[in-house]
């Protein structure tokens, strides 16, 4: 076996061991070991992957196995807070960097973002774009970036966030030559093109999954009875999961409620 076949071997099982040690999870779905491999090779990488196809997983590894703090920019606290309490009861040092902490604890991150104590570190795009923070940043030794929810940068897509369009610029005065990891689970041809076009990422290597889904399916169905058709479609579908859709929460509830009765 040659140096660099023994090398990528050696590489993939130490992958596979953290998967298992940190996460728990024996192996890897769908393009993620691929994705991972590029990440850690230094590569920027775009990541188009249906909701629930596990896209965190591609950012959160990568950022374990290297040296110093991975910068993960999302936004929305609650999913910043939501992950971070994740990885801290996995005993991974996780942290965040936004308008909910106080003085005191924004410091405390800082702190322990400069020592090298954390390795993945969450902040709102507001938050990056403070000059103080990029200061604050510029003093640390950070992995790579991953955008999460990338979407956002495009003035196409349907939750454009103007600050999402600093990010390159702010990137780029943290390390130009930091990798970047963008991830999205929406993204149209033209919104595709205009996240490349804004993170000059025209060149990055791109994983996109299938959002074709074996057990789902959507049903339009003419209205007659709603109370009566409800019941029924409940009826006929014991111990299966699924949505209707109505025109108010009022009518949701009233809804639910008769369809319960009728379910006992």
């Amino acid at each position: 076996m040659m140096l660099d076949e023994k090398m990528l071997v050696e590489n993939e099982v130490e992958v596979i061991g953290q998967l298992k040690a940190v996460f728990g999870y024996n192996q890897f779905r769908g393009y993620q070991e691929e994705i991972i491999s590029n990440v850690l090779a230094g590569k920027n990488t775009f990541v188009i992957m249906p909701t629930g196809a596990g896209k965190s997983l591609c950012y959160q590894l990568p950022a374990i196995m290297t040296k110093g703090t991975a910068i993960v920019i999302s936004p929305l606290i609650a999913l910043m807070k939501n992950q971070v309490d994740q990885l801290n009861a996995l005993g991974v040092n996780a942290q965040f960097l936004n308008s909910t902490l106080t003085k005191v604890e924004i410091n405390k991150v800082k702190k322990e973002t400069l020592s090298g104590d954390i390795k993945l570190l969450y902040v709102a795009p507001e938050s990056l774009t403070k000059e103080e923070n990029i200061e604050f940043l510029k003093k640390g030794n950070i992995s790579f970036v991953a955008i999460d929810e990338a979407h956002c940068i495009s003035e196409w897509g349907h939750d454009f966030r103007p600050e999402y369009r600093k990010i390159k610029s702010i990137i780029d005065q943290l390390g130009p030559d930091l990798p970047i990891i963008a991830l999205t689970a929406t993204a149209t041809p033209k919104v595709q093109i205009d996240i490349q076009k804004n993170l000059h990422m025209e060149e990055a290597a791109l994983f996109k999954s299938s959002f074709n889904r074996k057990n789902l399916y959507y049903e339009v169905r003419k209205k007659h009875n709603t109370k009566k058709q409800l019941i029924k479609y409940v009826l006929d579908n014991k111990g299966k999961s699924g949505i209707v859709y109505c025109l108010s929460r009022k009518k949701s509830r009233r809804n639910s409620r008769t369809a319960k009765s009728q379910w006992h």
